[in-house]
């Protein structure tokens, strides 16, 4: 109904952003990693929405990339996930790793998120490992007016560092990412890596 809502952030809460549309304060739903990522309030923001008509409210939710928007329609999909059960996957991870939890099966990392148990989580990862593309993996962002693509692991070393964090009783997702996170890894033996991403963790 509504495809995006942008103008100027009045407020900023964990689960809310009021955005002011000339003159007007708009309430929107937002993740409490959208929440992190978001500019100032008195900063221009552009966020793509879904719209929630209920009996007794109508709601915006809202995100700053269109892939964080896809990702939410999908989830909400799955039974048991409703619109607040998909913000409170994606406050504890973004959708990059969603995709890896989902791709990898690691319901452990999605059952984080707070209401989402172990059979919830692995429903979700069984519902839409079809419907997850391995390059929607690599999805690029769209923040700023810039497009960044998140690396995967494509080194040796970083490989290795990951299988070793996994074998450590870590989630794929999470250990890709703080892998990933590592700078002048190129420099690094993959004990080296291991011993920086697991410093990430804590």
């Amino acid at each position: 109904m509504i495809a995006y809502v942008k103008g100027i952030i009045d407020d900023i809460s964990e689960d809310n952003a009021v955005i002011d549309v000339g003159g007007v304060g708009i309430n929107v739903r937002i993740s409490a990693d959208t929440a992190s990522r978001l500019p100032g309030v008195g900063e221009s923001v552009k966020l793509y929405t879904y719209t929630s008509v209920r009996e007794d409210a109508f709601l915006l939710y809202g995100f700053l990339t269109r892939g964080d928007l896809e990702i939410f329609k999908k989830l909400i999909t799955v039974n048991g996930i409703g619109p607040k059960g998909g913000l409170s996957i994606l406050s504890v991870m973004d959708a990059d790793d969603l995709r890896f939890a989902i791709m990898s099966g690691d319901s452990k990392a999605i059952s984080r998120a707070p209401g989402i148990g172990a059979k919830t989580a692995q429903r979700v990862i069984l519902d839409l490992k079809d419907k997850i593309e391995i390059d929607d993996t690599m999805i690029s962002r769209e923040i700023g007016g810039h497009s960044v693509s998140p690396p995967a692991a494509d080194s040796a070393q970083k490989q290795e560092a990951v299988a070793a964090l996994v074998s450590l009783g870590y989630g794929q997702a999470e250990s890709l990412k703080a892998v990933n996170s590592i700078e002048g890894i190129e420099e690094m033996d993959s004990g080296a890596v291991l011993k920086a991403a697991l410093k990430k963790m804590f």
